[in-house]
């Protein structure tokens, strides 16, 4: 029974499929997926090392823009191993007789090429690329790290308008039509988009006229922060809180914006308050110590220090301190004020000085020697009388 299955199979089935697989050149087909396989192999085998070799090499140089340029490249360089392996595979079922219009996969082949060149100058020039760090070495010009994001997105965009520009002619499609559509279209977005565009050209004056950079902190009438980006539309503000506050760029070039980091230094301001009970020469003495104090700080600027007894308040002695951080930073400006402070307060206990606490003082010049019992007899007859 076995022999006679076997024997149905070897006479009818398999003559049958061998006849197919002739008719079809199944044998082309086979060694198209075998040339396809072969190029999937040669990219897993640049990815895991010749890639590795080759930056491996460009790292030890001395340049650091060969590292980041084969890093860009990479992944569009290991997909070029599959699209060579679909068009030598698509070649050899053409030359089998399978019908496939060669014009068709020529086509598809060159705007693969070209995604894949686009694919590695779109990272080439990322906002952290070496071409924006090093462009003010190799030229001469000083680039600031607020135009990095704005060149990036700007070099992008024309990056990717390119290759959909020369993809579309490649098939055939009028571009020039397009093109006027858009420019129409556009100029209608605009129209009635006003306050967008208000803010695209606030944010080309802000790159333009650097009123504050990346890392700034900054102050208006209603915001105060750190600058963490600045769009094409938006600024982004890091306040105190940690809270992110988005502002529209017009609002900023509207408002009078202060920028501490801009100044190189920050103010200390504050009045000490002693008690009455402090002696002269102990006010000398401390004013005295207070100003040497700040002179020798090595952190305190030598200029603008200013320690003086001031006047004499309601329920204090008040003394006059003003001076300079060497540091616009806010977080190192506290530091600083909270040095300061501690060194105040050992000078006054080394000196055995109080400070004045908010308090009412009452003075009776004289007290009666003989009270009058017909007085705590009135107050009495007051105190029924309230019950």
């Amino acid at each position: 029974m076995f022999e006679s299955i076997v024997s149905f199979f070897v006479e009818n089935k398999i003559q049958y499929v061998f006849t197919d697989i002739q008719s079809y050149k199944f044998k082309y087909v086979g060694i198209a997926i075998a040339v396809f396989a072969l190029f999937v192999l040669l990219k897993n085998i640049f990815a895991k090392y010749v890639f590795k070799i080759i930056l491996r090499l460009v790292n030890k140089t001395k340049f650091n823009a060969d590292t980041k340029i084969v890093a860009a490249f990479q992944k569009p360089v290991t997909n070029f191993f599959e699209v060579l392996g679909f068009y030598f595979a698509f070649k050899i079922l053409t030359m089998a007789g399978i019908p496939i219009r060669i014009i068709f996969i020529e086509k598809i082949f060159s705007s693969a090429i070209i995604i894949l060149i686009t694919w590695g100058i779109y990272n080439l020039t990322a906002e952290s690329s070496v071409l924006f760090e090093r462009m003010h070495k190799a030229y001469d010009i000083k680039v600031d790290k607020v135009l990095f994001p704005f060149m990036s997105k700007t070099l992008r965009l024309i990056v990717l308008a390119l290759a959909i520009t020369i993809v579309a002619e490649k098939w055939g499609y009028n571009i020039q039509g397009f093109v006027t559509g858009l420019g129409l279209g556009g100029l209608a977005f605009a129209l009635a988009a006003k306050d967008a565009a208000a803010n695209i050209i606030a944010g080309i004056f802000i790159i333009l006229d650097k009123p504050f950079t990346i890392g700034d902190w900054v102050s208006s009438d209603s915001l105060e922060g750190s600058i963490e980006e600045i769009s094409f539309r938006t600024t982004k503000i890091r306040a105190i809180d940690q809270s992110l506050i988005i502002v529209p760029n017009s609002k900023l070039t509207d408002e009078a914006v202060t920028n501490f980091s801009r100044r190189g230094k920050r103010r200390v301001n504050f009045n000490l308050e002693l008690t009455y009970r402090t002696s002269k020469e102990k006010l000398e003495i401390c004013v005295e110590s207070i100003r040497q104090m700040l002179e020798n700080h090595p952190q305190v600027s030598k200029e603008g220090i200013l320690v003086r007894f001031d006047k004499f308040n309601g329920t204090s002695l008040d003394i006059l301190i003003c001076f300079f951080t060497d540091t616009p930073d806010f977080d190192e400006y506290f530091k600083i004020k909270e040095n300061v402070n501690f060194n105040v307060i050992e000078i006054l206990q080394q000196q055995g000085i109080s400070m004045a606490l908010p308090s009412t003082s009452f003075y009776v010049e004289s007290l009666p020697n003989k009270i009058n019992e017909e007085d705590f007899e009135l107050a009495d007859k007051l105190q029924e009388k309230e019950k």
